[in-house]
């Protein structure tokens, strides 16, 4: 390690830097010095530190002023604070600072070279954790989130608005839009993303087992209770709870949960003491919640303290214009999986897909591609390899020209007869699309 650690010596004693620079020269480190502060910090901004040792007593800037003005450069380096007027004082204020360590005058060598190895291995400690962030947000922008259609581009803008806040946020849009999905990008996207997002799927769960689920158990709160639990909410600390299929939780749970959001507190099941949580809440549902609060099914007031941010992720027959980049992604992703070489989809098969209507949404055209590059066994996906293939062949009812007419008149119909947002969205020119309404004898209704 020693040999990639770099450190600056910072005294206004000739004899102390000397010694100082040849000791950690023998030991495999890069060093450098500095006289003064001022020389000192224009070193800092010309290059990067890993470690700074820098005397307290100098003509002008003194050490500690020094050490609050290194505390604002983009990559700070562990400081160790040296003196020989040692006093308690003086040492309290240096660790309140933010200093790594703090020592006097004169120095054993030995110990000197250990503190030098522990803060060596505080900056590796630094550097991992600034390589774990850069993966987490690498993670973040390869999201399964495909598309560039207008509906989507307005459901993302929302997402990247409401990321920074602490608002709670509910979901909606039909089964299979993806709205899990939305929910790991809000908080992929926001202050909590190095925390954890804690999925509660309600629907799958009865009352009784969902209330251990979130709010936890201690041993012996019922039979089975053979241990504590924690709770998802206690396990979202700091982080985002996302709590699927909300409309389904049942009247004694959405009064146990507005109390839970109102306070941040809770008790466990079967305890007796209140535990605190800072977390987000997102929800999803696939239900008219605010339906359901006239109906009486919903309490208006969990409606209220949830619905602070309404996000509507759009059906898969909005955003038509996804499916070709859908399919490829698809493709790409079951080809890894499956350790089998890229394939690519016939023009015949991608207009099906095109006019399907999916009422499953993006999970069914999912499922589809999957099944296709399963039982099609081939280098490319054709027709008879989608669960429609069959039909649609042995009817022979659509040729191609059937699909592409319908396909187009689909698109001019979305974009209201705007023929240059229509072309566009076809990816022809405009004049190429008027050849194909009169060849089609497609007319504005």
């Amino acid at each position: 390690m020693a040999n990639r650690i770099s450190i600056l010596i910072v005294d206004d004693e000739e004899s102390v830097r000397d010694s100082l620079y040849n000791w950690f020269i023998d030991d495999g480190y890069h060093v450098e010095c500095a006289e003064n502060a001022k020389k000192a910090l224009s070193l800092l901004n010309e290059k990067e530190f890993d470690i700074v040792l820098a005397d307290i007593k100098m003509p002008g800037m003194d050490g500690m002023e020094m050490h609050r003005r290194i505390k604002t450069l983009p990559r700070e380096p562990v400081v160790i604070i040296m003196t020989a007027f040692a006093s308690v004082d003086t040492a309290v204020q240096a660790l309140k600072d933010g200093a790594f360590d703090y020592v006097t005058k004169p120095f054993d060598p030995d110990d000197l070279s250990h503190l030098i190895r522990n803060a060596a291995t505080q900056v590796a400690l630094r550097a991992e954790n600034e390589n774990l962030k850069e993966k987490i947000t690498t993670l973040v922008d390869v999201e399964d989130i495909v598309g560039e259609s207008e509906p989507l581009k307005k459901v993302m803008e929302e997402v990247e608005r409401v990321a920074q806040s602490n608002s709670s946020v509910i979901i909606t849009g039909e089964s299979g839009t993806g709205k899990e999905l939305i929910a790991r990008a809000i908080h992929s996207n926001s202050s909590r993303k190095y925390f954890p997002l804690i999925s509660v799927h309600c629907g799958a769960l009865t009352e009784s087992l969902l209330e251990s689920e979130l709010f936890g158990h201690e041993k012996g709160a019922f039979t089975g209770a053979t241990f504590n639990r924690k709770g998802r909410f206690e396990m979202a600390d700091g982080g985002t709870i996302f709590l699927d299929e909300i409309g389904t939780i049942s009247p004694k749970m959405q009064v146990e949960l507005l109390r839970v959001l109102e306070s941040k507190a809770f008790v466990r099941v079967g305890g007796n003491k209140e535990i605190t949580s800072d977390f987000r809440v997102i929800c999803a549902t696939n239900r008219d919640l605010k339906e359901m609060v006239k109906n009486g099914n919903f309490r208006e007031d969990l409606y209220y303290r949830l619905n602070v941010v309404n996000i509507r992720i759009p059906p898969l027959r909005e955003r038509i214009d996804d499916i070709p980049r859908l399919v490829n992604h698809f493709i790409k992703k079951y080809c890894t999986s499956m350790s089998r070489d890229l394939i690519s989809i016939e023009p015949g098969a991608m207009k099906h897909l095109e006019v399907f209507e999916y009422p499953g949404n993006v999970r069914e055209l999912e499922n589809m591609i999957e099944r296709a590059i399963v039982v099609g066994n081939g280098k490319v996906i054709r027709l008879r390899d989608l669960p429609m293939g069959k039909e649609v062949i042995n009817s022979s009812i659509e040729s191609l020209d059937d699909l592409e007419r319908k396909h187009i008149a689909k698109i001019l119909e979305k974009y209201k007869w705007n023929i240059s947002r229509s072309a566009k969205a076809l990816n022809v020119d405009r004049a190429t699309l008027y050849n194909k309404i009169r060849k089609y004898e497609l007319k504005q209704e």
